[in-house]
């Protein structure tokens, strides 16, 4: 049975590997493909996840193989990211309570949300890739967590990778404001992981120091007492699968994450890594 899986990448650079990771186990079984951005703009590797020279500071090693270097570098060079959707002209965003008719455009505003049901109805699962470019326009991006609400209320696969796991801590109803990975297992960069210096984003000049928010932090609360986080500090591979989400701690667990995604999708796997 043919697949068909959205896949969301930061304008602000995204980590090579975990794209072409997932996307190369995508290929592999004939899914189709769908990139989405958060303006319709192309998105870009962040340049040291195609050197294979580049050492990791926390890991005091490169992370990067020739190989996956030379992928990054071919797939920064084809066409595949030329046009993606447009995820701010497709994803309505909720009015402000000040502004004017409030109440109206909150009515159109659901309206408007409610046609992205039908619009998702022809994918199996969506992907945020990873990376320390969703830190700046994908974990608090409202329109990215409208998707992966109306992935998860239908049903469907919702991964994500790296920093990319934040938008899941952070897609929540307006009723109960509950995270939806609440009683969840779920993996993510760890603390030991973060840089202390140099975290980087393309199309700014903003390079800061650490990343602005600790990761594991955040998903050990939004998880809550009856789930947990597991960050694998110290194993070579991180990769939680809780149905319907499937996490991926980092860059060595990509072309994993894609696989689980593809189990969960033909094998039915529900449970994996805790």
């Amino acid at each position: 049975m043919s697949r068909k899986i959205l896949v969301i990448v930061s304008e602000h650079g995204y980590w090579s590997e975990e794209l072409i990771g997932p996307v190369s186990k995508f290929d592999e079984r004939g899914y189709e493909v769908v990139f989405a951005t958060p303006t319709g703009k192309r998105a870009h590797a962040l340049p040291p996840s195609l050197d294979a020279t580049y050492v990791d500071p926390p890991l005091g090693r490169s992370v990067t193989t020739e190989e996956n270097a030379r992928l990054g570098r071919e797939f920064e060079q084809s066409n595949r990211l030329d046009s993606p959707l447009d995820i701010e002209a497709w994803v309505p965003e909720r009015p402000y309570t000040s502004d004017e008719g409030y109440l109206r455009k909150l009515e159109q505003y659901h309206r408007d949300l409610d046609k992205i049901d039908a619009d998702i109805a022809e994918y199996d699962a969506i992907l945020i890739v990873g990376g320390s470019g969703p830190i700046a326009d994908l974990a608090n991006n409202e329109r990215v967590h409208a998707l992966i609400l109306a992935f998860e209320k239908a049903g469907k696969v919702v991964a994500a990778e790296c920093y990319g796991v934040a938008c899941l801590a952070f897609a929540r109803d307006w009723g109960d404001r509950k995270s939806i990975i609440w009683g969840k297992h779920v993996t993510g960069h760890c603390k030991e992981y973060d840089y202390k210096d140099g975290t980087g984003f393309l199309g700014t000049d903003f390079n800061m120091g650490p990343p602005p928010y600790p990761l594991e932090y955040i998903l050990r609360d939004a998880t809550g007492p009856r789930g947990a986080y597991h960050g694998n500090f110290g194993h070579p591979l991180s990769v939680i699968v809780d149905y319907p989400f499937v996490t991926g701690r980092s860059t060595p667990d990509s072309y994993l994450t894609g696989q689980k995604i593809v189990e969960v999708l033909e094998e039915g796997l529900t449970r994996y890594g805790w």
